[in-house]
């Protein structure tokens, strides 16, 4: 197995949307990620984001394109993504401001993470939690 030993992220979740760049507003204003790429298409359409939370980057465009990814994606569900944050309660609170739906305020878990799980405005569900998988 390749990566992962120099903090870089092996894995990167990659979302389509009807509307990208509103999901670029939500996730960043709302969910607190950080926009690091955007690259749109003459017709304003969203090519490729690559948005990063921690040491963690997700990946979406707009949905309609071209390409043998968009014909593979054409009708998917939606996606679920976990991600690690520090605080929870905070986190939370900002996405509510933000005005994002709230499936499950934070809660204890059994396994001693704090999580919370929301959904975005095209079903993909979000969740954040202090559980970190694989860190010890």
């Amino acid at each position: 197995m390749t990566g992962g030993a120099s903090g870089v992220p092996t894995i990167y979740p990659t979302i389509l949307y009807d509307d990208a760049k509103a999901a670029i507003r939500t996730l960043t204003q709302g969910l607190g990620f950080t926009e690091e790429a955007v690259y749109e298409g003459e017709n304003g359409s969203v090519l490729h984001a690559e948005l990063s939370c921690g040491n963690g980057r997700v990946m979406l465009g707009s949905k309609g394109r071209e390409g043998l990814f968009a014909r593979a994606m054409t009708g998917a569900g939606p996606a679920g993504v976990y991600v690690v944050v520090d605080e929870v309660d905070e986190h939370c609170a900002r996405a509510k401001e933000f005005g994002v739906e709230i499936l499950m305020e934070p809660t204890d878990q059994d396994y001693g993470s704090r999580d919370y799980m929301a959904r975005d405005a095209e079903g993909n569900v979000w969740s954040f939690g202090t559980y970190a998988p694989g860190s010890g």
